[in-house]
């Protein structure tokens, strides 16, 4: 068995390696730049390395010399590589073996196949693997791009040939956005993986993204652990993962795994890899590509299976063979992992740096009936760099069937409290709630569909958002109590107000209260009665009350005439007045979202990469104005309206602020 592991990544991958190395009784080190100096994972680790930073460039965990002369002058046995940075790159891995560490991972030879996406799709092609049709060589200008479009035809898909986890990859629907996306998908590939090279294949529409775990030794022998859905995902980077999935049966499981085994052994892969196909609305499907590391998404497998990925690939660096039989292995439950990102929903999922000013993520919990896990790398106070990937944590749930792990889930969303920098939470939880997703209705196109005006138009129906307000009304009650001596002389007393109009800023509500043996009733629209009991109350814990039969969960805290709720999608202040003033209320106009402003501003912190106009350009709406890069994920900005250009502030590789003018108009 290995003694000593070097950790060459960050984050919550780092920490998770550690801990089964803990288990293990392995040492762990992990690496850190300087905005990591206080991490979990160096809090964690047995030792940590401090990784210099080189002409100024954010890129220490890409520096393969730095990183293997740590090992070797700390005598170090392996190198796990995590996911991104550096896991699929061949070089490294065999720069590596030829120091003499070990490389916890898949040979090189067989990364330098699987892991380059072009010639990865030729050599799966000749291996008799069903792929989609495309042009499998690099595509290197945009004149190149447009002869590969017109033979493959609209729409299609700009992939980078070095990437994973949704960069470098654009959607093309028709001809005229190709030259911007071409630009923006080999931009992001450059700065995510060092390699500007990118690919081109047919776009199916509506398919499912559904992938195959593997797992080798050095010795032959090949495993399948299932399959993961993942097919719930944003600008093509997965948010929502589960297994099993509910689109396909296991005859077409067994198929996928077949396929995925032969491609395995064709290339003599050992470790853990992730063979991923898209199943298209026939269930017919087609190899997308080989990831060849452990995924990001790899507790859901785990969940089922019981199985610890990190350690198998760990012994089988270390030579062992695999102990178990395909037979042997059986998948119990559903288990369904959510991203946590920091990133704001209603803004395209514009990233949101800063510091993490409240992290109070759900208590985890494993019972035979049901499991919380939340795989993570910060803490509160943690700083969100814009240098590096926006997730905050992956949140799992696991129990008996889907239905229940997706309550399971949404539960302890509810009870998931971050603030100081934007996230996605409330988007998760919409999801999850979802009629169409609950059912198992769903493709790669899901947001698309269900929410194509974006995210901030959702709201809860109004008997949702009563039954809230009503829950909100006894909170209002409750806390009252605080400042009261005795509770129930006051809620009995006949001059205290029991009549009241609710503010959600969606829809109001008249309400009435009263309070009898530790009930609050509470009457609301058409007679409807909420009868609640408050279980738990505190502004540092989530809530916790039962409205008629139902528990409801989650966290809020008081502001003026009410509080700031986040429940079940809906995220706001809910406020509470005496009934008598409703009236006011209908004179009162709303605050208006016409935005006149003639400035651009940055919706986020971040490195201009791009400036696509010039002082006295004449701008339409929807043109092309500049890009900003920020955690590895190149956003790109166009024209609300049509103007002049009077002026430009930054300059190509300037770091700005959120909310820095970059441009004004007239």
């Amino acid at each position: 068995m290995i003694k000593s592991i070097l950790i060459a990544n960050r984050g919550e991958i780092a920490c998770r390696i550690i801990k089964t190395s803990k288990k293990l009784g392995i040492k762990s080190s992990v690496i850190y730049s300087s905005e990591d100096e206080n991490s979990l994972a160096v809090q964690m680790a047995d030792n940590a390395f401090f990784l210099e930073s080189k002409d100024g460039e954010k890129k220490e965990y890409l520096d393969t010399d730095q990183i293997i002369s740590i090992a070797l002058k700390n005598k170090i046995e392996a190198i796990h590589p995590g996911y991104g940075f550096l896991s699929e790159n061949a070089n490294f891995a065999k720069l590596v073996e030829d120091n003499g560490i070990k490389f916890i991972g898949p040979p090189y030879t067989a990364i330098k196949i699987m892991g380059d996406k072009i010639i990865s799709k030729k050599h799966a092609k000749n291996s008799g693997i069903s792929t989609i049709p495309g042009v499998q060589d690099e595509i290197k200008s945009f004149e190149d791009a447009v002869k590969a479009s017109k033979k493959i035809g609209f729409p299609l898909m700009i992939k980078a040939s070095a990437g994973g986890g949704g960069k470098g990859m654009r959607i093309v629907y028709e001809e005229k956005e190709l030259n911007d996306k071409f630009t923006s998908a080999k931009n992001e590939a450059k700065a995510s993986f060092g390699d500007s090279r990118v690919f081109i294949e047919k776009f199916i529409e509506d398919p499912h993204h559904i992938e195959i775990q593997i797992i080798g030794d050095q010795f032959g022998n090949y495993l399948h652990l299932g399959e993961r859905d993942c097919s719930i995902q944003r600008r093509n980077q997965k948010i929502i993962e589960e297994s099993p999935s509910p689109f396909i049966n296991s005859k077409i499981r067994n198929l996928m795994a077949d396929q995925a085994i032969l491609l395995a052994k064709s290339v003599e892969y050992f470790s853990a890899g992730t063979v991923e196909f898209i199943v298209d609305k026939n269930k017919d499907f087609y190899f997308l590509e080989m990831n060849t590391r452990l995924q990001v998404e790899h507790p859901v497998t785990e969940l089922v299976s019981g199985i610890d990925l990190v350690e198998l690939m760990i012994r089988i660096s270390s030579k062992e063979k695999l102990k178990m039989k395909q037979n042997e292995i059986s998948f119990e439950g559903c288990a369904m992992e959510a991203r946590i990102y920091a990133e704001d929903p209603a803004r395209d999922f514009m990233p949101s740096a800063g510091r993490l000013v409240k992290y109070n993520p759900p208590k985890q919990t494993s019972k035979k009936s049901e499991i919380i896990r939340n795989d993570t790398g910060v803490f509160e106070g943690s700083i969100i760099s814009l240098h590096y990937d926006p997730m905050i944590s992956k949140l799992c749930a696991w129990s008996k069937n889907r239905d229940l792990t997706i309550d399971l889930l949404n539960t302890a969303i509810n009870s998931f409290e971050i603030e100081g920098i934007k996230n996605n939470l409330s988007f998760l939880s919409v999801i999850l709630m979802n009629k169409s997703f609950r059912k198992g209705n769903f493709s790669t196109k899901f947001l698309e569909k269900e929410y194509p005006n974006a995210y901030q138009n959702y709201s809860l129906n109004n008997a949702e958002l009563q039954k809230l307000s009503a829950a909100v009304l006894a909170l209002y009650k409750n806390y009252e109590y605080l400042t009261t001596d005795n509770y129930y002389e006051f809620a009995q007393s006949e001059v205290i107000e029991n009549k009241y109009f609710v503010d959600t800023s969606l829809n109001q509500f008249h309400l009435d209260w009263n309070f009898n043996d530790e009930i609050h009733e509470i009457k609301g629209n058409k007679n409807k009665v909420f009868k609640i009991k408050i279980l738990h109350f505190s502004f540092s814990e989530p809530i916790e009350l039962k409205i008629n039969s139902e528990k409801l969960k989650f966290w809020c805290r008081k502001v003026t005439d009410g509080f700031y709720v986040r429940w079940n999608g809906f995220e706001g202040n809910i406020k509470i007045y005496p009934s008598h003033l409703s009236s006011y209320f209908t004179i009162v106009p709303r605050k208006s979202n016409i935005n006149n402003s003639k400035e651009i501003v940055s919706p986020m912190p971040g490195l201009l990469v791009s400036l696509d106009i010039g002082i006295g350009d004449k701008i339409e709406v929807g043109q092309r104005l500049c890009a900003i890069e920020a955690m590895k994920m190149e956003n790109v900005i166009y024209s609300e309206r049509s103007g002049i250009i009077k002026s430009i502030n930054f300059k190509l590789g300037d770091i700005m602020s959120d909310g820095d003018t970059i441009l004004e108009f007239v």
